[in-house]
């Protein structure tokens, strides 16, 4: 497994060994073992599959609050996305910066998104899947969404999204990040969560 670090402490780029042949190819897409040894020791829990169907589908930007907050592993099972994680974190040298990558089954790239970080995609291509591991259960009195146009992310010019993307009733009325109180503090000691 490759772990490449991002400008987001935290936010990692993860791509599995992918053994091939004439036949198509295998990887092991998680293990907790191998991360483990590699400093990402997190109890996944609940496995998410969803498929957009019109290129230029945008969904987020999301995030889960304590008591159930969520550290995710996203992939893309088919198409192409351009996910997002965005810094939430009170106090963090990062707040409300934002990292993204292009996701696709072709580079096996997945993005894990820890506690304390919006998180969101837009589709490259029809009919894309991602699927994503959580940390926590789905609940919804924790459930939370930023306006996806309030970040500085040029979905534009890093997704060459044209006009406004299809978005859910709930996305497209959630608050702007500088209207947004976030419920995460950064710790200075660990670079991550203050925990309780």
């Amino acid at each position: 497994m490759q772990i490449e670090e991002t400008p987001l402490v935290g936010v990692k780029i993860l791509t599995p060994k992918r053994f091939g042949d004439s036949r198509g190819f295998f990887e092991e897409c998680w293990s907790k073992k191998v991360l483990a040894e590699q400093g990402i020791d997190i109890d996944f829990v609940q496995d998410n599959h969803s498929v957009s169907t019109e290129v230029g589908t945008l969904r987020g930007l999301h995030f889960q609050s304590p008591p159930h907050a969520q550290d995710k592993l996203v992939r893309c099972g088919q198409g192409a996305l351009y996910d997002v994680a965005v810094d939430i974190r009170n106090g963090s040298p990062t707040y409300g910066q934002a990292f993204g990558i292009v996701l696709t089954p072709e580079n096996g790239k997945q993005l894990l998104v820890p506690k304390g970080f919006l998180h969101g995609f837009v589709t490259l291509k029809p009919d894309t899947e991602i699927l994503y591991k959580c940390s926590d259960y789905y609940a919804p009195e924790c459930d939370g969404a930023v306006a996806w146009d309030s970040c500085g992310i040029d979905w534009q010019a890093e997704a060459g999204l044209q006009g406004t993307p299809m978005l859910s009733a709930k996305d497209a009325a959630a608050p702007a990040l500088a209207d947004f109180k976030s419920p995460f503090q950064w710790d200075p000691a660990t670079g991550g969560l203050l925990e309780g």
